[in-house]
């Protein structure tokens, strides 16, 4: 089912908080709604679910305008943070209540239950009542619910936020296969931009009511179109250089370190301020670009080890490297630059 949101207002009171957005959603994908807290997206699923009323604009499911039409009315599945289970009731009754409440044949309720428990590797649990489930579990039940009615969209409101790490990566594998396998569209509202690289098929960023950029994973990393994209996607996070554009490329901020910058940017004036971003990934021992620091951190996570490294300047540069390279805190480093790498942002923050 596709979704199309037009020209999309939302106030409350005197906040704007949706501002005249636009978004497509294609049918069977997963798309992320990204960003920081504040930022419309959840106001944006919840006006897709109906809870919401919008403002202005239209809102369609494939070519049907649903824009005035009751959220009990456009059958739609919704899994919240805190999952909403009946404690009173086990599991099968919390599956089934939605299908009780359309009414339909014992028979078919008992049918479709154990389909969708199945489904989600909960069949063994059908008699236990929430309290007795793990997290992870209860967050199946509430997936189960959600989508037993055969809801047309998926909504999933910061569906993981309540679980630990472990449950967390299996969880978003599994909301991944169920949603492929069902080929339902989905709408994951998240902050957390690790969850939306790795269950989306595309991400909206989205900051002050806007989506700034609107990207697959893999586009959205390597080509951001503005420094904020860039910061928030990213772990560990990219690092910035702040300075000026100058005659031989990207000047560092008091410093006598110019960095020459890939082929085909176009500089601001001479003197303009700008800044650059370098991704751990790309500030390696054996790139060519030197630069000279001092290593004033060192993480290690396991196999690789995180180190920032402190320039003359006072700016930090992040590398993540594989465990074992020897180093320690307040090394002296000569490490590399990838320069076909650099991610460089004019005055008001734009990708150059």
């Amino acid at each position: 089912m596709r979704i199309s949101i037009e020209n999309f207002t939302k106030t409350f009171g005197d906040t704007k908080v949706i501002d005249n957005m636009s978004l497509e959603i294609r049918s069977g994908e997963m798309l992320a709604l990204l960003g920081p807290s504040g930022c419309g997206k959840s106001t944006t699923l919840f006006a897709i679910c109906g809870i919401h009323r919008m403002n202005a604009g239209r809102l369609l499911f494939g070519d049907k305008d649903v824009t005035r039409v009751s959220s009990q009315k456009r059958n739609v599945g919704v899994v919240f943070q805190n999952y909403a289970l009946y404690p009173h009731m086990d599991v099968f009754d919390n599956i089934a209540f939605p299908l009780k409440v359309r009414k339909e044949s014992k028979a078919e309720i008992g049918r479709k239950v154990e389909e969708i428990a199945n489904l989600v590797h909960i069949g063994e649990l059908l008699k236990r009542r929430p309290a007795q489930l793990s997290g992870g579990q209860q967050q199946r039940v509430a997936l189960a619910r959600a989508l037993v009615r055969e809801p047309d969209i998926l909504l999933l409101d910061e569906p993981l936020a309540n679980l630990d790490a472990k449950l967390r990566l299996e969880m978003r594998s599994e909301i991944r296969r169920i949603q492929q396998q069902t080929g339902i569209t989905a709408v994951l509202v998240t902050h957390d931009q690790v969850e939306a690289m790795s269950m989306c098929d595309r991400i909206a960023i989205m900051d002050k009511g806007q989506i700034v950029q609107l990207s697959s994973p893999k586009d959205m990393y390597e080509d951001p179109s503005s420094d904020f994209v860039a910061g928030f996607l990213g772990n560990p996070p990219i690092a910035f250089l702040e300075g000026r554009a100058g005659e031989g490329g990207f000047r560092l901020a008091e410093s006598e370190i110019t960095l020459p910058l890939p082929a085909g940017i176009s500089l601001p004036g001479p003197g303009e301020t700008m800044r650059c971003g370098i991704r751990p990934e790309f500030f390696q021992p054996d790139n060519g670009l030197k630069v000279k620091g001092r290593i004033s951190f060192v993480e290690t996570q396991g196999r690789e080890e995180l180190y920032d490294v402190t320039l003359e300047n006072g700016s930090v540069l992040r590398s993540i490297q594989s465990q074992g390279g020897g180093f320690h805190v307040g090394d002296e480093v000569n490490w590399g630059i990838d320069q076909d790498r650099i991610l460089a942002f004019g005055p008001n923050g734009a990708r150059l």
